[in-house]
């Protein structure tokens, strides 16, 4: 009996193994994606944010496709700051599905600042919808981000997105 519970235990070794190299991939791909954004110039908006963030959710890539029919989704990193730094990483996904006249492909970065406690607890939710659960600001990179500044001083949730292909 023993014997079976090793090897039952056993076989999932890799399975966990290529779970967690999974997610550092994604904690990798999310901390390239914070480095390029912030970087950027035209991005002084969300460095100034950042810095009193109670949190911040990186999506390094969120794919969206359609004709007629569409989806998007994609893999993201939850990261809180508390009184002693920034929090061990929560993984989440998200994605939609919409149906009427559309057509293309888009591949976007997203960083979501979560500048609000309410925010934060939104964003924990797993059901969370964006606009019923926290008001959000949506900055493009490269556009104006500096006329979106009143805005994002009311927002639990400022995202700040880089996006190439149409749709």
């Amino acid at each position: 009996m023993i014997r079976l519970l090793f090897l039952a235990l056993l076989g999932l070794v890799p399975a966990a193994a290529q779970a967690q190299t999974e997610q550092q991939a994604l904690v990798d791909r999310a901390t390239l994606t914070v480095q390029e954004m912030l970087s950027d110039s035209s991005n002084v908006q969300a460095r100034k944010l950042l810095k009193n963030a109670k949190g911040a959710m990186v999506c390094p890539r969120v794919f969206k496709a359609g004709f007629i029919l569409g989806g998007e989704g994609g893999s993201c990193v939850l990261v809180g700051r508390g009184e002693k730094g920034w929090s061990s990483p929560a993984f989440y996904g998200m994605g939609s599905g919409s149906v009427g006249f559309q057509i293309g492909v888009q591949d976007s970065q997203i960083i979501f600042l979560i500048l609000t406690e309410n925010g934060l607890r939104a964003l924990m939710n797993s059901q969370f919808k964006f606009g019923a659960d926290a008001s959000v600001a949506v900055a493009t990179i490269g556009v104006g981000v500096q006329g979106s500044t009143t805005t994002a001083l009311r927002a639990d949730i400022v995202a700040f997105a880089a996006t190439r292909g149409l749709f």
